[in-house]
């Protein structure tokens, strides 16, 4: 058996040890459209362990942003199921799958979803306050501390520049120190350089913090910064 079989084989057996943090089965989207149905993701299973950094990767329109929205509970299937940290998502109402993600989830967008009315430090602090979350304040200044936002804190979203909002969207992400993160697309809206800047930024935290991480993108290079990639195209998961 060659170096590189034995490094995956010890993988897999590290992986296997490892609690599913999010399980998907036959999971499938459609859309009736005047002239047929339309299937975006079809009977789509896969699992992803705690820990793991995961990248679903595919072009545009293959189905990969609505299969991460399935997955985080933010729409629902027309048929299958998943479960995060092993509670039914769609077992629940929509109230009761919020309260999952706001307990156990975070987001960074490719359009960053920063509200323009608050700023940097009430964008952060949000979350924690709608959970009820004590020192909301001090805690998301140290979040923004930690992204090099400390001197920002009283700034709205239209005075940062692109790569800022998106360190800010990261800042809210892991200030309710989630057990998992969704990312989709998290440097679509910015150049390269400063997206290099952002990615470092979220797989340093990501790593600290010891955070599932699942991340769409169509971009290979990024894909390659996770430890394990899924495929999709044409709805159709491919691993």
């Amino acid at each position: 058996m060659n170096a590189q079989s034995e490094s995956e084989r010890q993988e897999a057996a590290h992986l296997a040890q490892r609690a599913v943090i999010v399980k998907a089965e036959r999971l499938t989207k459609q859309v009736a459209t005047p002239d047929h149905t339309l299937v975006i993701v079809r009977e789509a299973s896969l699992e992803v362990h705690a820990g793991e950094a995961v990248a679903i990767l595919g072009a545009s329109g293959s189905g990969k942003s609505t299969l991460l929205g399935l997955l985080a509970g933010l729409d629902v299937p027309s048929s299958g199921r998943v479960w995060i940290d092993g509670e039914d998502l769609f077992a629940l109402d929509e109230d009761g799958r919020a309260r999952l993600r706001g307990r156990m989830v975070g987001f960074v967008f490719q359009s960053f979803q920063l509200l323009p009315a608050l700023t940097a430090l009430e964008n952060v602090m949000l979350p924690l306050e709608l959970a009820g979350g004590t020192d909301a304040k001090a805690r998301a200044a140290g979040v923004l501390g930690e992204v090099g936002l400390g001197d920002r804190l009283g700034h709205y979203p239209r005075q940062l520049s692109g790569g800022e909002q998106q360190r800010v969207a990261v800042a809210r992400a892991f200030v309710t120190q989630p057990k998992l993160l969704f990312a989709d697309e998290p440097t679509g809206n910015l150049d390269s350089v400063t997206g290099d800047h952002v990615i470092e930024l979220l797989f340093q935290m990501n790593r600290e913090r010891g955070t599932t991480l699942v991340l769409v993108t169509h971009d290979e290079h990024l894909a390659e910064r996770c430890a394990r990639r899924i495929r999709i195209a044409s709805g159709v998961v491919q691993e």
